[in-house]
């Protein structure tokens, strides 16, 4: 729920199917049984599990494929468009609520709870079923929506956000969890695409939608649109799904709760808080020196430390589980993600910011300018994941600047971007052995989302800090109130003489901010030297080649399973 037009301080992942005969099209091409390898012909050490412990498992039809993987993109749609569409809403929420105090909140509430319980879905996922942690996780998303839409007061608002933020955390990494069951590895590269591009339409759609909600009907609709395409997806999944059970299900509840590591779980939410806040607040609400900001430092490092000794301590049971997080592709692409997330995200907000300063048009104008990058984002997220599809590796400004010029480098970004997205989920399911996908994809998204929260937070700190210095040598304005005043309003606060002064300081601060962008983007070349080369068109977590229409699986997932 972040703003894009005027950023604040705070803002910042199958059984057999019935009816899946000869004359059905196959999304995987399945051979018949006869002529699939047996459990006997799959060799140890390769797969992930011990002898004996892997079948193979046959995927659905195309037709129930695409109608799950429909209704995770609408999920994934929901859960994104959550972040960005209450932007042009909050004049209107603040002047309802007369809580111009609590504007930050608004959007740092979501992500906050959205990156607290990223790695437990990891693990929840792991431990039970796909399918009911999924209708789950999306029924705290509606009900945090619901709560949002109804709140009688500021504060609801901000708790109907962060209860919003909890069960999209558990939305994003289901939706890969319900491909990993419904689509084999070779072709998931494409869906994962059209992912990666949902998510890039929807940080640009949002504040349109929220705009016009907001003018037509009601800022609160905003919110109420996720409950219809929520029931949607849960409707999809529910009937056509036919998830595997839980791995270890024949654990004891204690058991299973000490897998779900609380203790980590305890050190890790305030860790976390903890370290947004101090970037959040630091150098633009208090100054670095003080006492909140030297306090919330100490604490993160602390509960870092400990959290650190804790995974350790509790080796495959921890949240992380250390063999998982330092397998060589794993840490390559967690680092990967962040650095081309927090790319993106920088990107989001403050290029729509400059056409709204620099160039004077208004938050949905500047919405549709942007539609350059987003475009060639989408685009490259496709192209990206059918050239993974099909090799098989996914290793691979001026004041006065004219439109060809912007709209040239918003397609170089977009595309850049765009075609890179979606390969660290696709690594993670790649290498590492069924049982640990759940985390592998928490990961990622952990990244994604810890990456694009502290560097969005380097970014507010940077543009705040230029545009100032370079307002000061400016006479007759006060930098700080310039700075205050939003984009938008430069042009009505600024004597007509000054004008020309203001916004070359504008552009100075921003061009000093998209750096952080490009440094990320530059950075990210080394995780990918780092990276091992694993082909998807192999089987998962082994170096064997993948007979069509199987995948390994393990002995807990099988269908008679005892429970």
């Amino acid at each position: 729920m972040a703003t894009v037009g005027q950023p604040s301080s705070f803002q910042t992942g199958m059984t057999p199917m019935s009816g899946d005969t000869a004359s059905t099209p196959d999304i995987t091409g399945s051979v018949p049984n006869s002529q699939r390898p047996t459990e006997k012909s799959q060799e140890p050490g390769n797969s992930g599990v011990p002898r004996g412990q892997a079948e193979n498992e046959e995927y659905p039809p195309t037709y129930v494929a695409l109608t799950i993987m429909a209704s995770c993109l609408i999920s994934i749609f929901l859960v994104s468009l959550d972040r960005t569409i209450v932007s042009t809403a909050i004049p209107y929420i603040t002047d309802e609520f007369q809580s111009i105090n609590d504007i930050g909140w608004y959007g740092c509430a979501y992500m906050l709870a959205n990156c607290a319980v990223q790695l437990l879905y990891g693990k929840i996922y792991k431990l039970y079923s796909v399918k009911n942690v999924f209708f789950g996780a999306i029924i705290i998303f509606e009900v945090g929506s619901v709560l949002c839409g109804a709140a009688p007061t500021s504060k609801a608002l901000i708790i109907g956000g962060a209860i919003a933020g909890a069960g999209s955390s558990g939305v994003m990494s289901g939706v890969m969890q319900i491909m990993v069951h419904t689509v084999p590895l070779a072709k998931r590269p494409i869906y994962s695409g059209l992912f990666s591009s949902v998510f890039g339409i929807s940080s640009v759609v949002g504040p349109l939608l929220g705009g016009a909600f907001t003018e037509r009907v009601s800022w609160r609709w905003c919110f109420y649109i996720n409950l219809p395409f929520g029931a949607v997806s849960i409707v999809a999944v529910f009937f056509l799904m036919k998830a595997p059970p839980a791995h270890q299900r024949r654990l004891p509840f204690k058991e299973r709760l000490d897998q779900l590591d609380p203790i980590g779980l305890l050190l890790f939410i305030p860790c976390i808080v903890c370290l947004i806040l101090a970037l959040q607040w630091g150098g633009v609400v208090y100054s670095w020196s003080n006492a909140r900001i030297i306090v919330l430092w100490v604490v993160f490092g602390i509960t870092l430390i400990i959290w650190i000794a804790v995974q350790a301590w509790k080796k495959d049971n921890a949240t992380v589980p250390p063999r998982a997080f330092f397998q060589r592709s794993i840490l390559a692409s967690f680092s990967f993600a962040i650095t081309v997330a927090s790319s993106m995200i920088i990107l989001v907000y403050y290029v729509p910011l400059w056409f709204q300063a620099v160039k004077g048009v208004s938050p949905v104008k500047s919405g549709l300018t942007f539609l350059p990058f987003v475009l060639a984002l989408v685009v490259a997220a496709i192209i990206g994941g059918l050239l993974t599809q099909r090799i098989g590796y996914y290793v691979p400004t001026m004041p006065n600047t004219g439109h060809p010029r912007w709209i040239g480098l918003q397609v170089l970004c977009g595309f850049g971007i765009g075609i890179g997205m979606q390969q660290a989920n696709l690594a993670a399911q790649t290498v590492l052995p069924r049982p640990d996908v759940p985390v592998g994809i928490a990961l990622m998204f952990f990244a994604q989302q810890l990456g694009g929260a502290i560097f969005l937070a380097v970014g507010q700190s940077v543009f705040t800090h230029g545009l100032i210095n370079g307002l000061t040598g400016v006479n007759e304005l006060n930098p700080g109130k310039v700075a205050e005043a939003g984009a938008t309003q430069i042009r009505n606060m600024v004597p007509e003489s000054l004008l020309p002064k203001v916004l070359a300081a504008y552009n100075i601060a921003l061009t000093q901010t998209w750096y952080i962008s490009v440094g990320l983007m530059c950075a990210s070349i080394v995780p990918t030297l780092c990276m091992e080369w694993k082909n998807i068109k192999r089987k998962e977590g082994t170096g064997k080649p993948q007979t069509r229409g199987t995948s390994v699986r393990c002995d807990s997932d099988r269908p008679d399973y005892p429970t």
